[in-house]
């Protein structure tokens, strides 16, 4: 599909999707539709794909909202909008598949909560996340900042809004790693082939037994994954992956998804 602010790259079995609204990628209420679009329709737009990366043109993954846009924000309007940042954010971690963050320089506000709302995030040298909601005005983004670090750093960091360097992060498991940016983008790609080497239908699964076990109890998450473990084993390519381990082979998957 056409878009104006995004672009996708085949490689493989993935597909690099680029934020590119120079010169920061900040997102306006169109780009924030693109996105929704893209990821909402994802079966449609990017059908058989087995992993995405999600990466930012230029030197900056995303600098945060559009600001020219909180000047015509109001309580009247406030309510749509709001709701369209929403289902953006909620469609990149409801995508069907997995999603990995390849972060370089500003990933602030709306990057930030894009970045979280990915399955992992690998960083640039350069990167650095910050919540700057509260020096323009705003609320949000202290939720998905969570996701990435524990709750005492995220109050110093939303109260303060100041950015942070990925290096300071990385210890508290924000990011899978800080590599130098040049070597951004092969470094998702390395990953995401290690996880595109199993089957669609295993991959899709497990995205949906992740997003949902995240917020449950252990005794119930476990069995809602013993539950898809039902599902799972009705597609031929669960049967070809046990049969590739037993007869020491590589596996010949279809990647097509329902009963044979």
């Amino acid at each position: 599909m056409p878009y104006e602010y995004l672009s996708t790259r085949q490689h493989g079995a993935t597909t690099v999707v680029t934020l590119d609204r120079p010169p920061v990628n900040a997102v306006n209420l169109v780009m924030y539709e693109e996105i929704r679009d893209l990821f909402g329709r994802f079966d449609e737009v990017l059908p058989g794909v087995k992993a995405v990366v999600l990466t930012g043109a230029g030197k900056h993954f995303c600098g945060g909202n559009d600001l020219e846009e909180f000047l015509t924000l109001t309580e009247v309007n406030s309510a749509g909008r709001m709701r369209l940042v929403r289902d953006t954010f909620a469609s990149i971690y409801d995508c069907p598949v997995p999603v990995i963050g390849a972060v370089h320089g500003a990933a602030v506000g709306t990057g930030l909560a894009i970045a979280a709302s990915c399955d992992v995030v690998v960083a640039g040298e350069s990167a650095r996340f910050g919540t700057p909601e509260v020096s323009v005005g705003v609320m949000g983004g202290a939720r998905h900042l969570a996701r990435l670090i524990p709750q005492p750093l995220v109050r110093v960091m939303y109260f303060t809004a100041d950015p942070w360097p990925a290096s300071e992060l990385v210890q508290y498991g924000a990011v899978l790693s800080i590599v130098p940016d040049e070597e951004l983008l092969d470094t998702a790609l390395c990953l995401a082939e290690k996880m595109t080497r199993h089957s669609l239908a295993a991959l899709r699964h497990a995205k949906e037994a992740m997003n949902t076990v995240e917020f449950m109890d252990l005794k119930a998450g476990y069995e809602f994954e013993q539950r898809m473990t039902g599902r799972l084993v009705a597609e031929a390519d669960a049967r070809e992956a046990v049969a590739a381990v037993r007869e020491r082979r590589a596996p010949a998957y279809r990647d097509r998804l329902g009963r044979p």
